[in-house]
């Protein structure tokens, strides 16, 4: 009868184990719930942020259209290949990408989520009572235990009760004991420092929605308007509209290089910029400001902030037809080509008789290697000379098609000097005349100036991002130097226990023990 009993219970298990396993159907709410979990857990905050930190590396490796536009323009000319690949992938504007912002966007919801809670169950704590006095105080990480008299054990937990609260404890008597906490400003930093992080978002988010910046290449003696029209290139943020720009004419009045001559391991190299500006505010009764930009010492107007990001030269050239009209004449920015300030202009001339135009290099101190190739021996203008390669033909410039004017499209244009066209390019000191080749006329170097490229830009949101991170360094701080504590008094037939225990480590919680213990003896033989 056993046996066959046995092996029907057998039989039994074994149906059951047979039989599918039916698991509940999370749903629709119950995924979300499950997503925002995870979403909202710390793990998942430290990993979007680290991702945000890692997203934002490619913004300081290839140039971005935001700070440095004509940056991005030269990437496309010397890799035009990768650069349709990059811009594919918006690594021309990593801060207003899609990736980088869903990243941010997702850490700041995680942020809130982790927060929020955390702060709730903060504020609960404060306002309730502190912990209950173990049963056995022995367990604790620290603890002593001291035998006095009776007699003396009378007054112990009131005693312990004063000398903890002076000390900063939260204390309460419970009975026959004391129970104390303190460090409850840890979490509070802890918090503040994770709001502050929040609030950084925000403000970088709705300041850089807010703001704008545009770049302007301004020769010595111009002067700009801000406007949109005055801009070289302009960025604004999603939430910027015209009317916010502040009013008021910006001039260069002179730029100033300061290049080592002592060091001879760094001779030539810059040693200071200066750029002396003046600007005239129309809505303030032609309220008037000079001042000097410097590399990171901008120049403050309301509403904008004037950066210095770049300087070279800008030769004077007046281009005449063959019968002395002047079809050309100014100050044209070439830019810099190495650190001697080896320089690249383009020039085009499209009301002469017939367009042409001009791929140019100036040296500001020229020599001549054995090869016959020209280069510059100091970026000052000490030697200076222009040569100059002459292109004729359609310019394209009446397609109606906007055209950089830092390069010349030479694909419907024939080269009528340098190169291989069997005419040697074109020659000129300060103060020479040179013929242009086909008639075209002559051209005349009449001097030299210097540009300066500004960066002006405003963002109202700078001071918020200034004032949250101090809250943050302030915060961190505070959660790293308080120690959350608890300590306990309790009075026993023989004296009495002291124990203490702290969140994380605490080297310090034995010689606390012993130093309260010792403490309590001490006023107990002084009231003796």
């Amino acid at each position: 009868m056993s046996n066959s009993s046995s092996s029907a219970s057998d039989r039994v298990i074994d149906e059951r184990f047979e039989q599918p396993i039916e698991q509940p159907q999370l749903g629709l709410l119950g995924w979300g719930r499950w997503i925002w979990r995870q979403l909202t857990s710390m793990r998942t905050a430290l990993l979007l942020l680290l991702m945000l930190a890692v997203a934002a590396v490619p913004g300081s490796v290839y140039p971005q259209r935001s700070a440095d536009p004509n940056g991005v323009t030269q990437f496309f000319d010397r890799e035009p290949q990768l650069a349709q690949v990059l811009d594919a992938l918006q690594m021309f504007d990593v801060y207003t990408s899609v990736w980088f912002s869903a990243i941010y966007i997702l850490l700041f919801i995680s942020l809130i989520g982790c927060v929020l809670p955390r702060t709730a169950v903060h504020i609960r704590n404060l306002r309730e009572s502190v912990v209950a006095t173990p049963s056995k105080l022995s367990r604790m990480p620290a603890f002593t235990e001291v035998k006095i008299a009776d007699s003396e054990t009378a007054d112990v937990v009131e005693r312990a009760f004063n000398l903890l609260k002076k000390q900063g404890y939260r204390a309460e008597i419970q009975g026959n004991s004391v129970s104390a906490e303190r460090g409850y400003l840890r979490e509070t930093g802890n918090l503040v420092f994770h709001l502050s992080l929040i609030g950084v978002l925000i403000a970088v988010g709705v300041g850089g929605g807010s703001s704008y910046s545009g770049q302007r290449v301004l020769v010595e003696g111009e002067t700009f308007v801000n406007n949109l029209a005055g801009y070289d290139s302009f960025s604004p943020g999603t939430f910027f509209s015209e009317d916010k720009l502040t009013t008021f004419a910006l001039s260069l009045e002179k730029f100033e290089v300061d290049f080592d001559l002592i060091n001879q391991t760094n001779i030539g190299m810059p040693l200071d910029f200066r750029a002396f500006v003046s600007a005239v505010l129309p809505g303030r009764d032609q309220e008037s400001a000079s001042g000097v930009i410097r590399v990171n010492q901008p120049f403050e107007l309301p509403g904008a902030n004037i950066y210095l990001t770049g300087n070279g030269y800008a030769p004077e050239l007046t281009f005449r037809d063959p019968d002395g009209t002047v079809t050309f004449s100014g100050a044209t920015p070439f830019l810099p080509q190495d650190a001697r300030y080896t320089s690249l202009g383009v020039i085009k001339v499209p009301d002469a008789a017939k367009q042409f135009g001009s791929i140019a290099f100036f040296y500001p101190t020229v020599d001549e290697l054995e090869s016959g190739a020209l280069t510059s021996l100091y970026p000052a203008p000490i030697d200076p000379m222009v040569t100059l390669n002459i292109y004729e033909g359609d310019l394209g410039l009446d397609q109606g098609i906007p055209k950089n004017v830092y390069a010349l499209d030479t694909s419907e244009m024939i080269q009528v000097a340098g190169g291989k066209s069997g005419v040697k390019g074109l020659r000129l000191s300060v103060g020479e005349t040179a013929e242009l080749p086909n008639n075209l006329g002559t051209v005349t170097f009449d001097g030299i100036k210097r540009f300066a490229s500004l960066d002006v830009s405003y963002n109202p949101g700078g001071i918020w991002v200034l004032l949250f991170a101090l809250l943050a360094l302030a915060g961190v701080t505070v959660s790293l130097l308080v120690p959350r504590r608890r300590v306990w008094v309790k009075r026993t037939a023989s004296g009495f226990e002291v124990a203490a225990l702290a969140r994380g480590d605490d080297p310090s919680l034995e010689i606390i023990v012993e130093d309260l213990a010792k403490q309590l003896v001490n006023q107990d033989k002084e009231s003796n």
